[in-house]
């Protein structure tokens, strides 16, 4: 049995993890809740899976600093939101005629707005950078 449900939180992590890249692309599909499902699934049933999704370049960071509570680093937020009014402008203007569901649209874009507005901004400390040595205690004056 043990066999069997491995393979079924290995699967319903993969398929978290397809549904949260397509949720990059289209504004009414979260990409948050299916990566945090997509390591919860990883976490219970395979190291390495888990590893690869914390690790991986595009949305391990992401994942990281959700889980640890630091919140969402501006630059995706600005991101997520100017795609998220890009694609639902586009879709209440374009693409839908029927004015209850452009009254639709226009609600689920406010929420989601709303949420990550209010959702915690990561905001990570800048390096040091390394400053040259100053001789300033020893000057000579002429």
């Amino acid at each position: 049995m043990k066999g069997v449900i491995r393979t079924l939180l290995i699967v319903t992590g993969t398929l978290s993890v397809m549904l949260g890249i397509l949720g990059i692309f289209l504004p009414l599909l979260p990409t948050t809740p299916f990566l945090l499902l997509a390591a919860f699934c990883y976490s219970r049933s395979s190291d390495r899976f888990y590893h690869w999704l914390i690790t991986n370049r595009w949305f391990g960071e992401y994942i990281r600093n959700y889980r640890e509570g630091r919140g969402i680093a501006l630059r995706q937020k600005v991101i997520a939101l100017s795609l998220l009014w890009l694609t639902m402008s586009y879709s209440i203007w374009f693409v839908v005629s029927q004015g209850w569901v452009q009254l639709l649209l226009l609600g689920i874009a406010l929420a989601v707005t709303i949420h990550l507005v209010r959702m915690k901004t990561f905001r990570p400390e800048p390096q040091e950078a390394e400053l040259p040595v100053e001789y300033s205690s020893s000057k000579e004056t002429d």
